[in-house]
């Protein structure tokens, strides 16, 4: 679990990169990038998780570094859940299904972890 959250941790970055409004860098079977628009239903599906991701993140503060963390936390890791079922939904690379699914199990254990944790600790 801590493998595959790690790991989409790294993963997110580099995704987010390819992004760019307008443009998304893709394979071609050479192993050479090629751009293509950002007209792929995947890609518009990509864009309106990460966009939902940062607008749910900007949470008001408390001053309470651990609250604070965790209210943060729980939309970064419901973004990477979007993200996973939609490379789940999309996607054909076994490795990358399989990975998608390792996330979504590991980031729905650690959100009810810190919603719990807050019930108790968020006054």
């Amino acid at each position: 679990m801590i493998r595959a959250a790690a790991l989409a941790l790294t993963l997110i970055p580099a995704l987010a990169l390819t992004l760019i409004p307008g443009l998304a860098f893709a394979q071609d079977h050479s192993g050479h990038g090629t751009a293509e628009t950002a007209d792929s239903p995947s890609t518009a599906a990509y864009q309106a998780a990460m966009e939902k991701m940062h607008a749910d993140m900007m949470v008001g503060y408390t001053g309470n570094a651990d609250v604070d963390f965790m209210r943060g936390m729980i939309p970064h890791h419901q973004g990477a859940i979007d993200m996973a079922k939609i490379a789940l939904e999309y996607g054909k690379d076994p490795e990358v299904r399989k990975l998608a699914q390792e996330v979504i199990d590991a980031q729905e254990a650690e959100i009810k972890f810190m919603q719990d944790w807050l019930a108790k600790h968020d006054h």
